[in-house]
């Protein structure tokens, strides 16, 4: 009898000794599943991205109101950016109406430059030398070397990343210091430091 009871004892003391060791194993687990999940939704949201701008970019070319060649794209988190010049305002409203028609389209943010066909040739021009003088103007400080810059009809757009709010309005000035430069869009993000 005594030998079934110290068997039992030690059964029973394995026992409460092992029931914190599964709940930690359990919250790993949980922890791991958390994590899976969350790269599977990057993963998810980066594919739906990609499809969404090729869909967009589909469905510009197939529609004669608008010329497909004219307009670039691209999505972030279901958000369409529509850039370039186009012909005229119908063109531009287009080609949102377009965009705002493809599944899984959160908004259009429409960038779109009206540009006559007989100006674009001097606006490009223009255009390509704004952004020149843009990067070699940022290329001077050292927290904005690498400062995306993009022109379009004088509307210069800066984005990438910089270490600090400072660092996104300084871009923002001194890309209205040079001459040509309508208007400044500063789509930079603050670094993330881990």
């Amino acid at each position: 009898m005594r030998y079934g009871k110290t068997v039992t004892s030690a059964f029973l003391t394995a026992l409460v000794a092992a029931v914190p060791l599964t709940a930690v194993a359990g919250d790993k687990m949980d922890e791991a599943k958390d994590k899976a999940k969350s790269a599977t939704h990057s993963a998810k949201a980066a594919v739906s991205d990609s499809w969404i701008t090729s869909k967009t970019k589909i469905a510009l070319f197939s529609d004669d109101r608008v010329k497909g060649r004219q307009v670039t794209v691209e999505t972030k988190s279901g958000v369409v950016y529509l850039r370039g010049k186009v012909d005229s305002p119908e063109a531009k409203a287009a080609a949102e109406d377009v965009a705002k028609g493809i599944d899984g389209v959160q908004s259009v943010k429409n960038d779109l430059q009206v540009v006559s066909p007989g100006a674009r040739k001097d606006v490009a021009a223009n255009d390509a030398e704004i952004a020149k003088q843009v990067e070699a103007k940022l290329a001077r400080d050292q927290q904005l070397k690498k400062v995306d810059v993009r022109s379009d009809a004088g509307v210069v757009t800066l984005s990438g990343e910089v270490p600090n709010i400072n660092a996104a309005a300084k871009a923002s000035e001194m890309a209205r210091g040079v001459s040509g430069v309508r208007s400044v869009k500063n789509e930079l993000t603050l670094k993330t430091t881990s």
